[in-house]
């Protein structure tokens, strides 16, 4: 309980001491987020509301929601169980667009301060390592912050146990005679995650806490170089008549955040690092080149970006 709330207390300065501040815990019902339900509401009594989304994509969410609203009812914790529909596509990504829109609108209903959710050490490394082996840049190997916002709101989402190990969570949930909810996802070893999960619990040598802290690291160097590429965007991105100029001072790295911007503002999508690396590079040994609908070239000392041409269709006779 200590440890939770002096960690509550680094990340939510302008919450923990006050009594009127709630927090809420999103709760799916595996261990982790169990154990963070059990260690809140001993360390803030009175002070936590949690929720449970139904994503509604595997038949045993619904069970899961009903157990995490039985455990929270014996506690004396409100509880909510959010059921969402999940978009066509990606579905991991289109579930955590629609789980964290569920939580935030929770959350602005329930007038509560933050919201807390249960990443800990072991999902930090995993997935600094995991994206190691994608060759993945500075965004990618980024760890989560301890404190960012709900994404598309204002709303401070917490991570207080990213000190954490899975173990020392698991425990929380055992000692308090509660049995978790198991996604067999988690043990499904077509999953990159779940590979490099099992690969480094054979990995004694590894200090998972070390990685984690070097992804923590990486995250503070991708904020500077998201606040270069701010004041970079600020002096060397003019607006032309038929779209966006820009003139590049800053190093690479900076520069490729600031192109990404350009084709975002431009087209309404970002693609991945790999085509604006690839793009910059064509602008850098002075050829035009497209990306998504538009078209860049190089000219008097910068790049200028545009949409394409739309093409006529083709007359019939």
């Amino acid at each position: 309980m200590d440890r939770l709330r002096a960690g509550l207390s680094e990340i939510w300065p302008d919450g923990i001491d006050d009594d009127a501040a709630r927090l809420g815990i999103a709760v799916s019902g595996g261990p982790d987020s169990l154990a963070l339900l059990l260690l809140a509401h001993a360390a803030l009594p009175g002070r936590v509301e949690a929720a449970t989304v139904d994503h509604g994509l595997r038949p045993e969410s619904a069970q899961e929601a009903a157990v995490v609203a039985q455990v929270c009812a014996g506690l004396g914790i409100a509880h909510a169980t959010l059921a969402v529909e999940v978009a066509p596509g990606n579905v991991q990504a289109e579930a955590r667009a629609a789980r964290y829109a569920a939580l935030a609108g929770w959350a602005g209903e329930r007038g509560l301060a933050a919201l807390a959710t249960a990443h800990h050490a072991d999902d930090q490394a995993e997935t600094l390592l995991m994206r190691l082996n994608r060759a993945s840049g500075v965004a990618g190997l980024a760890g989560t912050r301890e404190r960012t916002t709900v994404p598309g709101g204002a709303l401070a989402l917490l991570r207080p146990v990213l000190e954490w190990r899975r173990g020392e969570l698991a425990e929380v949930v055992r000692a308090a005679g509660l049995v978790a909810a198991q996604d067999p996802s988690n043990a499904n070893d077509r999953f990159d995650r779940v590979r490099i999960r099992k690969a480094i619990a054979d990995a004694d040598w590894l200090d998972v806490r070390a990685v984690a802290r070097s992804a923590a690291h990486i995250a503070e160097a991708d904020a500077a170089l998201d606040w270069m590429a701010s004041l970079e965007w600020r002096s060397c991105v003019k607006k032309e008549p038929m779209g966006l100029k820009y003139r590049p001072q800053a190093p690479r790295a900076v520069a490729l955040r600031v192109v990404a911007r350009i084709v975002g503002e431009l087209d309404g999508e970002v693609p991945r690092g790999g085509a604006i690396a690839r793009l910059v590079d064509m602008l850098v040994s002075g050829r035009p080149a497209s990306i998504g609908n538009l078209v860049a070239r190089p000219n008097s000392g910068g790049w200028s970006f545009s949409k394409a041409p739309v093409r006529a269709a083709p007359r019939t006779r």
